[in-house]
Formats: C-alpha cells, structure tokens, sequence
C-alpha cells in the first residue's frame, strides 16, 4: 500500500494547494515530482544552488502530511554512530558496575548492556523504527557533504528500510518514511544513489514566481517594494558574483528593508543592508556604488 492512501491530497492541483496553504509556492512541475515521490514510494532527490528552497519542501510536506519530520544535517565525516546509532557507553559501563555486585553471569550481564534500553538512536534509526499514527517525513539534508562510505550507507537503507545491529538484529520498517535528500552540488552524488530516487532541479525563480513567493511568506510587504526587491535580486544574479543570493536571501533583505520601514528602494536602503544579500567582502565590493544605482534602475526604483 503507498503512502498516498489516507493523504489530505489525491491529485497534483490538490497538492498544489496544500503547499501554497503552506507559503510554499511551487511549480506545477516540483509539485508533479513530489506526488510521484510519494505515489511510488521513492525518495526524492532534490539539488539546486544554496537558499533555493530544497529544505523548506521536507519541512512543509512534514505539515503538510502531519508527520514528524525527522532531520539529518550530513557534513564531512559523518558516521553511522551520529547518523544510526551508538551505545550509552557511560550508561553501560555504570550498569556493568551495578551487576558486577549482584554477582551477575557474564552472558546475562551482555544481554542486558546491549539490550534497547541502552541504545542511543539517531536520526535514522529514529525514522526506521516510528510508530506514531502517520510515516514520519526523514529529511536527509546536503548530503553532498559527506563521504562515498556514509552514501554507500544509505544504498541499502533507501532499498529495504532496514537497519542491522550485531547485538540486537534487523530493524525494519512498519511503515517506510517518506525521504527528501537535499543536495547543493559541492560534489557529483553516485549514480547509484540517484537510480533509487525521483531527481528534481530546483533553479533561482523567475521574477514572477518570486513576487509569489515573497508575497506569500511576508503578506505583510507594500506590493511595490515586492517587485522591486525581486526585479533588484534578479539582476543581481546577472552578474559575476562568488555566491549569488537564493530566495532566502531574498526573503531576509525584505524583512530587513520592512524592519527599517522602508517601503520602496533607494540607494541608502540598499547600501544599509546589502549584508542581507550576500555574504562575501568581495561581493560588497562589486556593489557598492554605481552598480548599486545601475540594478535601482533595473529594478524600476
């Protein structure tokens, strides 16, 4: 049985809907993947530059279906103590202690150490082994941080959602998470690991859809300022920057301008909060000054 029975949704425009009820606005395509993702039981790979949305969308399909959302940050060196399980060894070695002066049997003494109680569980074991009411959302984020090992890993979890511990045995899934892995594309992610998944670009949005965006997660912002603020940013991502500004940034410029009520661009109100859109001193620098007045003038201010 998939997960799409009992779902608040049934079809592509409905899922449309809970994700705009959501502040997320997505494309009809985006949407189209995550209802296959769900349909076909399948992770979903998502990839894209920093700040384009690929977390939000584990965070609100967990809203969205009403299950937790489990998170697993991935970075460099990433093991299977911090992402399965480890053991209490602390815990263990007091218990151990405890034993030993109630003349415990060694083998007895074994079963008990090693037993649940003692087993310290990560984020995926805790998405293996959910029973709450609804499948929990697992949320592997940037995977492309981590090492080819960790990513073998994660092959035949992603087949059998199964997790083997040597003490204890196989732990399966009642009920399979839905799984949402995140990549910004600092390294090529295997093969293998894309053939398991439903894959989706997410790219910058258009003017448009960003207008949507912004209106939707800051209902509060002057229309105007709202398409200057996303006509600014769109010509920004023209240029040759180190790290061009995502829709996050987009987002905090704008509560940045609201919070120093500013209800439309001028060059001061660039200049004062230009940290909200990038993040490099160099990039300041490429800036400030007339090509601060140039994008104004793109932007219609």
């Amino acid at each position: 049985m998939g997960r799409m029975e009992g779902l608040p949704f049934q079809t592509i425009e409905e899922l449309e809907g809970a994700l705009k009820d959501h502040r997320y606005v997505a494309g009809r395509d985006l949407a189209t993947t995550i209802f296959l993702a769900l349909k076909l039981d399948k992770p979903l790979l998502l990839e894209g530059e920093a700040g384009v949305g690929k977390t939000e969308v584990g965070k609100v399909l967990s809203a969205i279906l009403e299950g937790e959302l489990i998170r697993l940050q991935c970075y460099e060196g990433i093991d299977i103590n911090t992402a399965v399980y480890e053991w209490a060894y602390a815990r263990q070695m007091l218990h151990i202690r405890l034993l030993e002066t109630q003349d415990a049997d060694r083998a007895a003494m074994e079963r008990e150490i090693f037993s649940p109680a003692f087993l310290v569980k990560r984020p995926l074991l805790q998405a293996i082994e959910h029973r709450g009411a609804r499948p929990p959302v697992l949320l592997i984020d940037e995977i492309d941080r981590s090492d080819d090992e960790f990513e073998a890993f994660l092959l035949e979890l992603l087949s059998d959602f199964q997790i083997s511990i040597p003490e204890i045995g196989t732990v399966r899934a009642e009920r399979p998470p839905a799984v949402v892995i995140t990549s910004n594309r600092t390294r090529e992610i295997h093969d293998a690991l894309k053939r398991r998944c439903l894959y989706f670009w997410i790219d910058y949005p258009t003017v448009e859809r960003e207008y949507e965006i912004v209106q939707a997660r800051i209902p509060e912002v002057p229309r105007r300022l709202a398409r200057q603020v996303t006509r600014f940013i769109a010509a920004t991502r023209q240029l040759d920057l180190y790290k061009l500004p995502g829709i996050a940034e987009t987002l905090d410029w704008t509560r940045a301008l609201l919070a120093l009520g500013e209800t439309e661009l001028s060059e001061d109100a660039v200049s004062a909060t230009l940290g909200s859109i990038v993040k490099y001193q160099e990039d300041l620098a490429r800036l400030r000054g007339e090509p601060t007045r140039a994008l104004l003038k793109a932007a219609g201010a």
